[in-house]
């Protein structure tokens, strides 16, 4: 893999060319590069030009040097330089002299103890570095060495040569133009970490370098860049999905912090239809926070992937929030918590459930105190309990019920339709009355239905369940009882293969792949498609990429673990199963590592400014930097920074002696060159206050007159400023600059003048600490928003910018200065605002996420209805805009169309509608935007019209919910039938 695209590379070196005086010779170098590069010949760091003895020719990609009548002088070493836009290389040659008066200065040299070419032993310029890769990853170690002739490499791990302990494909030993040399490991083991040396030879002698390699543990680091972040609302659900295959299948452990984690109330483990293993945590509280591993283990090895979850607490906290509860059944549980204002109400909830006092339930509220009181505590009421405020923040506690039934059933199962229904209850001891019961009907033993008891556990099974065994089970002991509601669906087909599999293999390194769904593809269920590939003489199938709507997909080589020839498939997955493969037709070469997408520039710039250089690879690593062959570190002198992929260098006040350096970048697998370009200027002076300024000139004759002047106004001493004349030398002196001190001097005499450009700086501009609540801004549309911050000068110039385009005052935006007060003020806010902030001042800036809801403008408080049996109900809400997305959900359960409800969009109004209104449609309905949300309580009931013969109803007509309340519309005449 060609990392450097079209640099300059040596496509051969020139072997030492043997010359008797008086003869003539030819040296050459053959050179690639694309554009096609400058090539000039030097000696001892001097040009040569064609002409006189000398003459410069080329032939295609190879160039010449013609020594005529070669004389003793002309023997040595030659360079060839070879530069382009893209980059530059150098090659040597040498001339010897095949005479007899070479073989007397030979004998001369060791006469007079002069060492023999000791320039030309090896010698390493840049050394490998350390590295610590992840168990899998690949490992390269890079140095760059000198010697004439190029040395030979040997690299060695404790002590050991390579091919002596490692099979040939596990390692390989290349090297490159310039005398780089590299070692790279394939998919490191623990056994690889160790000390690896790189021995470097030639005839004139030896040198050794060496570095260390260490293999990380088998968990992961919380510091290293592989493990991923999220971060969930209090309250909240977080769901963590691995995807592992392997044979024979592997066991899953799931482990917070290092210890192993179990289902239970709040911990949901389970494999799911795509064959993701789960992990949901329920309601997350801030003692969630934390480090979640999934670790995957057979026979044959083990893996792992990590997680880092954040639980973000609510910008209005609880006072005092809930604490768990245990009770006994029959018992009676508290629940209370206090919030901050006694103003702001509350509402219950039993999980997804929300609660309304009466005889079970007790809801009191006292001052800032608010209190659940669960009377007659049941098995059924253990579970996850929450106290909500309106700005979304909760308090949560978990209830547990001690009594009869140890394991209780679940709240709900859902059971695809011709599968078995099971269900599991357990109690506290052995031979005890049981009973169970579907829909208050008490169930006996039959072809369908399976009961079976062992010991402490019972079991309810319905085999081949259809859509009619929808309905309650209900487990009763003494006077014990756990429900479960049983929802049978209706069955569906797995996908269909797709087709139409296409592969665009002229890429660099990469590969497209493209598909089309199967014309008799269902829309309606989510379908995903899973493409995998299989390295050539392998038996595994890896999942490599997973797309919901696109189909194609790019594979790039860094995605591989090692270099080889590898095939594809693609399948489609959804909630009922899988499709089968359809394997693309060719095979495609890739090769692992990361590439250079934007190599480094050259940097020219004036004594005493930065110089920045700056590098984007394709994956994200770690590199090091550095200046000629000295490696460098963050300090004041070098500003050294990595965000994900781009990697930055910026040299502060750059010397003339750095004039033409090298500056080289490394990673794994990775290096890269650039020269730093320095230009000598003793004109401008850039200086902080309190510093010493010193101008000076020199004038032709010690008696010259000058005089010296600050933006045309002479200049006289002072306490501050001295003037000086020594010799020929002519300098001012101010010993403590000030602000007032910056402007153009200038030094005359008899017509000629020189200019001195002096710029006196304060102290960098510091930015105040801000609370974090303050740096994360959530606004409802149309409220203000207001972003502030202190510097650390009045003076200080800041500049506001938005996802780093720099914000204007308008009629909406105002941008205040108060001191050291800093303010961006938008006075009514859109979600066009929302977005990232950041004020700026010199070097250092502060920055502000804004999140903008759209929010529901009516009806603003909850709406309670009814209507009766085969009226049409209509829910109907409003939103600020007409853009925004609302989820409707009834009883806690999402609410999605059918051929009897209806959920429409008009401009701002949101709707659903029954068509058919019956007794099942009654419930608690919630309309939810962003976190914002309002109820609406619908009872339908039969009623009988009066007038009309025994028996008759109602079949037509309408209810409508508007933003206002609750209208009725019956359309006559009526329509009645009499039984």
């Amino acid at each position: 893999m060609d990392i450097f695209g079209g640099a300059p590379r040596v496509l051969g070196y020139s072997r030492p060319v043997a010359a008797q005086c008086g003869t003539d010779s030819v040296l050459q170098c053959k050179i690639g590069g694309d554009p096609r590069p400058e090539v000039v010949w030097e000696k001892k760091n001097v040009q040569i030009l064609s002409e006189g003895r000398y003459r410069l020719s080329e032939e295609g990609q190879a160039y010449f040097l013609h020594i005529t009548g070669v004389r003793l002088e002309d023997a040595g070493q030659y360079i060839c330089k070879a530069s382009n836009s893209v980059g530059e290389t150098c090659a040597p040659a040498t001339l010897k002299e095949n005479g007899e008066e070479s073989e007397r200065e030979k004998k001369k040299q060791r006469y007079e103890g002069e060492p023999l070419l000791s320039d030309d032993r090896p010698h390493f310029l840049i050394k490998p570095l350390s590295l610590r890769v992840d168990r899998g990853e690949d490992a390269a170690f890079s140095c760059k060495l000198s010697g004439n002739p190029l040395p030979q490499v040997v690299w060695e791990k404790d002590g050991k040569k390579l091919s002596d302990i490692f099979e040939s494909a596990h390692f390989n030993v290349s090297s490159q133009d310039g005398g780089w040399f590299q070692l790279k490991i394939f998919r490191t083991r623990m056994p690889d970490g160790g000390v690896y040396t790189c021995r470097a030879h030639n005839n004139q002698g030896g040198a050794l370098a060496g570095a260390v390699l260490g293999a990380q543990p088998d968990e992961p680091n919380l510091n290293s860049a592989n493990v991923k972040k999220f971060a969930v609302s209090e309250g909240k659900h977080a769901k963590f999905r691995c995807f592992v295959t392997g044979k024979p299948k592997p066991e899953i452990i799931w482990k917070k912090d290092g210890a192993p984690l179990e289902a239970g109330r709040r911990h949901l483990l389970f494999e799911d239809r795509e064959g993701y293993y789960t992990l949901k945590v329920m309601y997350c509280k801030h003692q969630d926070t934390g480090l979640y591993v999934c670790a995957a283990s057979n026979a044959l090895g083990h893996t792992l992937s990590s997680v880092y979850l954040t639980v973000k607490a609510p910008a209005v906290r609880f006072r005092r929030s809930l604490q768990d509860v245990e009770v006994r059944e029959r018992g009676m549980a508290v629940l209370e918590c206090e919030v901050p204002n006694e103003g702001i109400p509350t509402a219950w909830y039993l999980e997804d459930q929300r609660l309304q006092p009466g005889g079970k339930y007790g809801i009191e509220q006292n001052g800032t105190r608010r209190r659940l009181t669960i009377r007659d505590v049941g098995a059924d009421d253990d579970g996850v309990y929450l106290c909500e405020m309106p700005d979304g923040g909760k308090s949560i506690a978990e209830l547990a019920v001690k009594g009869t039934i140890v394991k209780k059933l679940p709240r709900k199962l859902d059971v695809l339709e011709g599968e078995n229904a099971v269900f599991c209850v357990e109690v506290e001891e052995e031979n005890m009355d049981v009973h169970w019961f579907k829909d208050g009907l008490k169930l006996r033993e039959s072809h369908q239905t399976i009961l079976k008891s062992f010991g402490k556990t019972h079991m309810l099974v319905f085999v081949n369940v259809c859509h009619g065994d929808t309905g309650v089970v209900t487990f009763v002991v003494g006077r014990s009882k756990t429900s479960s509601r049983l929802r049978v669906k209706g069955k569906h087909s797995p996908p269909i293969c797709p087709v139409g599999v296409e592969m665009d293999v002229d890429r660099p390194n990469s590969v497209l792949l493209s598909w089309e769904p199967a014309p008799t593809s269902q829309t309606t269920t989510r379908s995903v498609y899973v493409l995998e590939r299989q390295e050539v003489g392998s038996q595994e199938w890896l999942r490599c990429a997973t797309s919901d709507t696109a189909t194609s997909a790019e594979v790039m080589g860094d995605s591989v673990l090692c270099e080889g020839d590898y095939r594809f498939r693609v399948c489609c997955i959804n909630k009922y199963g899988r499709s089968g493969h359809v394997e693309f037709p060719k095979v495609v070469h890739l090769v692992p590592g990361p590439k250079i997408r934007t190599p480094l520039q050259g940097c020219e710039v004036t004594e005493g400014e930065d110089a920045l250089f700056s590098i984007d690879l394709s994956v994200m690593v770690t590199g090091t930097w550095f200046l000629n062959s000295t490696q460098l570190q963050d300090s004041q002198d070098y500003s050294i920074q990595q965000a994900k992929t781009q990697h930055s260098l910026v040299i502060h006040s750059t010397k003339v002696e750095d004039h033409e350096a090298e500056v080289t970048f490394i990673a794994n697998g990775v290096r890269d060159s650039a020269v730093l370009k320095v230009q000598e200027s003793d004109s401008n002076k850039r200086v902080e206050t309190g510093d010493p300024v010193v101008l000076y000139c020199e004038v032709s004759h010690p008696s010259a007159r000058v005089g010296w002047f600050k933006d045309g106004v002479e200049l006289q001493v002072t306490d501050s400023l001295n003037i000086q004349s020594e010799g020929n030398m002519r300098r001012i002196v101010i010993r403590s600059a000030e602000f007032t001190d910056s402007g153009v001097y200038t030094c005359e005499t008899m017509g000629d003048v020189i200019n001195f450009n002096v710029e006196v700086e304060g102290p960098p501009v510091q930015f105040s600490e801000v609370p974090e609540e303050e740096l994360q801004k959530s606004a409802m549309e149309l409220d203000p928003v207001v972003l502030t911050c202190e510097v650390s000068r009045e003076d200080a110039n800041a500049t506001w910018y938005k996802n780093g385009v720099e914000v204007q005052a308008s009629d909406n935006i105002t941008i205040q200065i108060e001191g050291t007060m800093r303010r961006l003020i938008i006075r009514c806010a859109e979600t066009s605002d929302a977005g990232t902030y950041s004020c700026q001042s010199g070097d250092n800036s502060l920055s502000f996420t804004v999140n903008i809801k759209v929010m529901i403008v009516e009806p603003k408080e909850d709406v309670v209805m009814e209507g009766h049996i085969s009226e049409q109900v209509v829910l109907q809400c409003e939103l600020s805009r007409s853009s925004g997305e609302v989820h409707w959900f009834k009883d806690g359960l999402q609410v999605l169309e059918t051929e009897n409800v209806q959920l429409t969009s008009e401009g701002p109004y949101r709707r659903l509608t029954v068509l058919c209104g019956s007794a099942e449609d009654s419930g608690e309905y919630v309309c939810i935007m962003d976190g914002d949300s309002v109820f609406f309580q619908v009872t339908i009931t039969g009623k009988i019209l009066q007038g009309s013969m025994p028996g008759s109803f109602v079949v037509s007509g309408s209810v409508i919910v508007s933003s206002f309340g609750v209208s009725y519309q019956t359309n006559p005449p009526y329509q009645t039938t009499t039984i």
